[in-house]
């Protein structure tokens, strides 16, 4: 009987060591970045205790362990970059052998002997790093990267490895994929030693330099940068630029701070109220409230999911007001408040991220005048907010002033022309130039 336990211990490797995968935080996230490790190799681990903390590109996760032993091996480091499900760390008997566990360079994803964990929101600062990157002429690529590239047809070697261990990954190859389209020179044109006659680290190249800090991207920074090249390659964006007299929506905001605390409108903003009317106005042009599929269906929805650009110490996050049309000013208003809370606090979830039909971005309060909001694919418009100016008009032949607001309201040409675009604007400039009513046409007591 002995002879058959040892045999079986010995074709495992190991009896109780248990790998901990890194958690997959949301449906649409596929690796995340680790943090700071607060225990190393050799600690003991008791249950229910935190190993390590991980960002992905919408929050910072604390993971806790639901094993209890001895930290056996650490596989990644702080600012690695992790495919999920993969192999992070092993836990087990003092002394026990770990070494099957540790993940393949040529693996995405290893399940071995997982223990269960589950990701807890880090209310902390964040404080990880981005992975490294580096030279991907030697680098290891993983099986979907290789796939990848042969289906674009990009050269492997152009790919900036990010992934773990200085590994090239799917990711990579996309941004690759999007550089060689765009260019980053004049008229799309790579940018670089052909045209500077320079090459990087030469005499004269170091004499002009002057000194500098480098600052690494976060996953944020990451996603942010692919997803708006990628916007800006594969969608017809068009801005066209609108203006309404604000005085109306003013003048309301004003009532709404001096209101009586019973009503529980004092925090109503000026963007709280343009979501709102945008929210109504969309019900009337649906071409707008939709997603391109596939370059040749539009998607149009029957509600109204507005997406939210929030500006944070980790970058823009784009959080969902969901059935905006649905909700009344003062449920939007505090919806917006509570998901900006989570936004800037880094505790914001995957799901809240989701499901845009439409977005708003409002820099209204930096004084710009106009602007060129850059599309949310799979959406097909998105709408700038801009600031209020003192503008002059002709009443019976004299010059008046009044407060102007300008809308910079971008659309994908491929789904929807010119005269659609501008008549949602056109209408939601007359919606907002009479938000009374609005609000009374749509029931809200106290409009």
């Amino acid at each position: 009987m002995l002879k058959y336990v040892m045999q079986f211990y010995f074709e495992r490797g190991s009896v109780m060591a248990k790998a901990v995968v890194m958690p997959k935080a949301g449906i649409s996230v596929e690796s995340c970045i680790i943090g700071q490790w607060f225990k190393k190799v050799g600690d003991t681990v008791a249950e229910n205790e935190i190993l390590f903390d991980y960002e992905t590109d919408k929050a910072t996760f604390e993971c806790e362990s639901t094993a209890a032993g001895t930290l056996l091996e650490i596989f990644f480091e702080s600012g690695d970059e992790v495919p999920c499900l993969v192999n992070v760390c092993a836990i087990g008997e003092a002394g026990e052998d770990a070494s099957g566990l540790r993940p393949s360079d040529n693996d995405d994803i290893q399940q071995s002997n997982e223990i269960e964990v589950k990701p807890t929101l880090n209310i902390q600062a964040d404080t990880s790093t981005a992975a490294p990157t580096g030279e991907s002429k030697n680098a290891p690529v993983s099986p979907r990267a290789k796939k990848l590239a042969k289906q674009l047809k990009v050269d492997i070697s152009e790919a900036i490895p990010t992934g773990p261990r200085g590994r090239v990954i799917a990711k990579d190859i996309e941004i690759a994929a999007q550089r060689s389209k765009v260019g980053t020179g004049i008229g799309g044109r790579a940018f670089g030693e052909a045209q500077t006659g320079l090459k990087p680290g030469s005499t004269q190249d170091q004499s002009l330099a002057l000194e500098y800090t480098e600052e690494k991207f976060s996953q944020i920074r990451k996603v942010i940068s692919s997803t708006m090249i990628r916007s800006l390659s594969e969608l017809a964006q068009l801005t066209h630029h609108h203006s309404f007299d604000a005085e109306a929506i003013l003048s309301l905001r004003e009532k709404f701070k001096n209101s009586d605390e019973m009503y529980g409108l004092k925090g109503v903003t000026i963007n709280d109220i343009i979501l709102f009317a945008a929210s109504r106005t969309l019900r009337a042009h649906p071409s707008l409230n939709a997603h391109l599929i596939n370059g040749d269906t539009l998607r149009k929805f029957n509600g109204v999911n507005i997406g939210v650009a929030i500006d944070t110490p980790r970058g823009l996050i784009v959080p969902t007001l969901r059935g905006a049309d649905k909700k009344s000013l003062k449920e939007i208003s505090l919806e917006v408040k509570r998901l900006a809370e989570l936004a800037q606090s880094g505790n914001i979830g995957p799901d809240l991220m989701q499901g845009a039909t439409f977005t708003v971005s409002n820099l209204g309060s930096l004084g710009v005048e106009m602007f060129t909001p850059i599309i949310n694919p799979p959406q097909v418009a998105i709408l700038g907010v801009c600031g209020i100016s003192t503008k002059i008009r002709s009443i019976a032949g004299e010059a008046k002033t009044y407060q102007g607001m300008g809308l910079s309201l971008t659309y994908d040409h491929r789904a929807i022309d010119g005269a659609p675009a501008s008549r949602f604007a056109h209408d939601l400039c007359k919606n907002l130039e009479n938000i009374l009513f609005l609000l009374a046409a749509d029931g809200v007591e106290g409009s």
